[in-house]
């Protein structure tokens, strides 16, 4: 249905705009495909969340670390179906490993320094980890992206230590992890991705 609808908007695109090249149809449909996709896909795990109770921690989780997984990048499934079960899993699993995970301060002081080294070495070799259909292949936004990864995990994990709510607190250093893990290689050959600009480049080499 989505890809339809994708398909329908594209050709109207067209009629208006016929100079649009093949690359910029590809971006383009990707984009749709994001944005439509991603829509329901947000609503129904916000509503299903609230219906069991933890729909204020499910808002949390995704605001705050949605910037360091924005700058950061990572994976994508292949179909809408297996994107939201990857997004509930994530989403749901960090806040329910959250509300259940006590630690006391000494307890919640080595997880994060531990988390923050290890979110730093992913991010040194990794970010910003980029897909087939949107390669990021520009070296300066490529710098500018691992630069701010290496900032927003930072202050997300500064943020952790004072906050007082145990739950809250997990969520960031829970979801740092998380995401500093769907940036890795071994990430992407268990969902069967290619970093995008490492595509690109062979490529190049073979053209």
């Amino acid at each position: 249905m989505v890809d339809k609808v994708c398909e329908f908007i594209l050709k109207k695109m067209k009629k208006e705009m016929p100079d649009i090249t093949k690359e910029k149809e590809e971006v383009i449909t990707y984009g749709l495909q994001l944005i439509l996709g991603e829509i329901p896909k947000t609503l129904l795990l916000f509503g299903i969340s609230f219906l069991l109770g933890f729909g204020w921690y499910m808002l949390f989780a995704y605001i705050a670390i949605m910037p360091y997984r924005t700058v950061s990048g990572g994976f994508h499934l292949h179909t809408h179906l297996g994107c939201f079960i990857g997004s509930l899993v994530f989403y749901y699993g960090t806040v329910l490993i959250s509300k259940f995970l006590i630690l006391d301060n000494l307890q919640k002081y080595i997880l994060i320094g531990l988390s923050f080294i290890f979110g730093i070495l992913m991010v040194s070799m990794y970010a910003p980890a980029d897909t087939e259909n949107v390669p990021i292949i520009s070296k300066k936004e490529r710098k500018t992206k691992k630069i701010l990864s290496y900032i927003i995990l930072t202050i997300t994990l500064m943020v952790a230590i004072f906050i007082k709510d145990n739950t809250l607190s997990n969520i960031l250093i829970i979801g740092t992890i998380i995401q500093s893990l769907f940036i890795s290689r071994i990430a992407y050959k268990i969902t069967n991705n290619k970093y995008g600009h490492e595509v690109y480049q062979e490529d190049q080499v073979q053209n």
